[in-house]
């Protein structure tokens, strides 16, 4: 027994003198993951939370679209502008507000909520619905060459369709035919064929009529009709001298 005591107290030695040397370090160790955990926790109750009054006010604004309550949309964006702007609520409530506005007449106040769009969503196809609204916008003030700008900026592969026809309206509105002709075309290519969107992309092609072939600068010139034949020489009998000749 005794020598089983003797094994079970160095055991405990050896445990205390590991203890010692790293049982802070093991504290901290532990202290610090409970923290992170209790963080993480903390940082999803703190998201959810934001995301849920978020999405309260989202409602009011399209309750107040709905209802076409301006002052009421107007008050439920400041808001969420102002609080949530970082949540995935703003964004769309802010298209949906400029909508409104559009619809209302007020041009300026719709560009920007659209340019606020683009400037703080963080989805790209937010910001490509946004861009192409405010092209929209640009080419009802006839502001052409800003509303092509807009359409150059970098969208998902998805909107080449839709981007290639707004730009197609663009110029043929700035009186670019062949040009509009070309971006309908290109639309038309990106476009499914089955889809009645890509019908009324080919009606605006078809009504633009083709430019006509232009010859090519290089072309042979048109043969030239052959010269008469030269006088005969003098002494040289002609055709009729020579049938009078003959009795």
């Amino acid at each position: 027994m005794a020598h089983y005591d003797l094994e079970e107290q160095d055991q405990i030695d050896d445990l205390k003198a590991w203890w010692e040397r790293y049982g802070g370090t093991i504290t901290v160790a532990l202290v610090l993951g409970l923290l992170v955990v209790a963080g993480i926790q903390g940082w999803r109750w703190y998201m959810g939370h934001r995301a849920e009054n978020a999405s309260v006010l989202y409602t009011a604004v399209s309750e107040a679209v709905r209802a076409k309550d301006a002052a009421k949309a107007k008050d439920a964006i400041a808001q969420i502008t102002d609080r949530y702007a970082g949540t995935a609520y703003a964004p769309r409530a802010e298209l949906l507000y400029a909508k409104m506005l559009y619809d209302a007449g007020d041009r300026d106040g719709a560009k920007a909520q659209l340019t606020w769009v683009v400037d703080h969503a963080s989805e790209e196809e937010l910001q490509a619905i946004a861009r192409y609204r405010v092209a929209q916008v640009q080419i009802d003030e006839k502001q052409y060459d800003a509303a092509l700008a807009t359409l150059d900026a970098k969208h998902p592969p998805s909107f080449d369709g839709m981007f290639a026809d707004l730009r197609g309206d663009a110029l043929a509105a700035a009186g670019r035919a062949a040009d509009a002709r070309a971006a309908y075309e290109n639309a038309l290519a990106k476009l499914d064929a089955k889809s009645a969107y890509r019908n009324y992309v080919q009606v605006k092609h078809d009504a633009i009529p083709a430019a006509p072939k232009v010859a090519e600068a290089n072309a042979p010139a048109q043969a030239a009709p052959p010269k008469p034949a030269s006088a005969p020489a003098t002494g040289e009998a002609t055709p009729g001298k020579a049938a009078g000749a003959v009795k």
